[in-house]
């Protein structure tokens, strides 16, 4: 078994320094572990150098073989890596399953399908269509989610980048159920191709968007040939960027927020200890130095939207403060709605966004206003935004209870 590892070693030696997938066999030739790797020859070679815990270990002693597979990316591999999981179910990978911790993504069975992620014991909840994975990370299913949608919810004119953003939202299992102006037929191109995508076959769905394409030429609609160009050019120039480790993703990641984001929150026990709250992120991160509360003064009973609107009022009569870039409230179209009234009122024009529970309390459901062309930050930013409102206000509620 020795000389079988050193010829493992020296085979390792000829792998490629790029993306791809591994295969590692026992003895009997069987797949045992499935793994994924930006470069394969360093991935598959610091299984035989340094130190290995207890389960590692064992898969080592288990190897006899080792295969691979290239891809063109790192999101290419970590699709195959989820498939071969899938259809192998290889020793080594099973405890992924017997722990739950991974997810699938799902395509819903509705009339316009939603893409979600999913953990095991959601089965019951939704109705799926299509089930891809296991994927053994969230945050990376979340991004190839987002990558794909981009790629196939292409639009490269700027009067529908608003509407668009609804549908990519509800795409995404987030929005209110708005899907802009898409036929139903369109909206199901979309899906075909991103199940195309995470089945792994790229190539056909290549071929098929170039037969599209020249298609559209010979018609002489060139605007939507052009919206075929660039997906193409999206499929094959995918980055592997956006798929680093987070901890490093993180630390340029802030770049794309709005220079002044405000999100605003209301807490009260049926109008009791009533109080309002403003959080403030600068380009991404908390200004805490920024933050103000509000003790409700004008409203009698439980009336948050009322309260919201006090806040406002009172926040907007600060023309001596600095002026947001974005405006995120916890709640509802309600909230949204008087969110904008006090901003006419004031003449002023700027991007809301309100996020409430879905049905259930499950899920988001999030409500827009902007300018025409106005792109809104991802839904994770929204969220951590409103969570902090939330943290801030709920902490002076409480507050002012102890007091009394």
């Amino acid at each position: 078994m020795q000389d079988q590892k050193k010829k493992i070693k020296q085979k390792i030696k000829e792998f490629p320094d790029s993306a791809g997938v591994y295969l590692m066999k026992n003895k009997t030739g069987k797949i045992i572990y499935i793994g994924k790797a930006t470069s394969l020859k360093n991935r598959v070679g610091s299984y035989f150098t340094g130190a290995l815990d207890n389960k590692t270990a064992a898969l080592v002693d288990d190897i006899y073989k080792i295969d691979h597979k290239n891809t063109d990316n790192v999101v290419e591999a970590l699709i195959l890596e989820a498939n071969l999981i899938n259809k192998y179910s290889p020793k080594y990978n099973i405890k992924l399953k017997d722990n739950k911790s991974f997810v699938n993504i799902v395509i819903t069975d509705e009339n316009y399908p939603k893409v979600l992620i999913t953990r095991p014991t959601d089965k019951k909840k939704i109705k799926a269509k299509y089930i891809f994975g296991p994927y053994l990370s969230k945050w990376e299913a979340e991004k190839v989610i987002g990558l794909l949608v981009n790629i196939f919810d292409y639009d490269n004119s700027q009067e529908n980048k608003t509407s668009n953003l609804y549908r990519r939202y509800y795409l995404k299992g987030y929005s209110s159920g708005k899907i802009g102006d898409i036929s139903k037929k369109d909206y199901q191109k979309i899906i075909d191709s991103i199940k195309l995508f995470l089945r792994g076959k790229k190539e056909r769905l290549i071929r098929k968007i170039e037969k599209e394409m020249k298609l559209l030429s010979k018609e002489m609609n060139y605007e939507e040939a052009t919206v075929k160009r660039s997906q193409l050019f999206a499929l094959n120039h995918i980055r592997d960027v956006a798929f680093i480790r987070k901890d490093e993703l993180l630390k340029n990641k802030y770049e794309k927020y709005p220079f002044r984001a405000e999100a605003y929150d209301i807490s009260n026990i049926s109008g009791q200890f009533a109080v309002g709250s403003l959080a403030v992120f600068s380009q991404g991160k908390p200004n805490k130095g920024e933050y103000r509360k509000f003790k409700i003064n004008s409203v009698v009973g439980a009336n948050d939207i009322a309260m919201l609107k006090e806040v406002f009022e009172r926040r907007f009569a600060h023309q001596d403060w600095q002026m947001p870039d974005l405006i995120i409230i916890d709640g509802g179209l309600g909230q949204k709605n008087i969110a904008s009234l006090v901003l006419k009122r004031y003449n002023l024009d700027i991007p809301i966004v309100a996020i409430a529970k879905g049905p259930d309390r499950k899920g988001e459901k999030l409500f827009f206003s902007a300018p025409r062309g106005y792109v809104f930050p991802d839904v994770e930013f929204i969220k951590k935004m409103r969570d902090e409102a939330h943290r801030f206000a709920i902490s002076y509620h409480r507050k002012l209870r102890s007091m009394k």
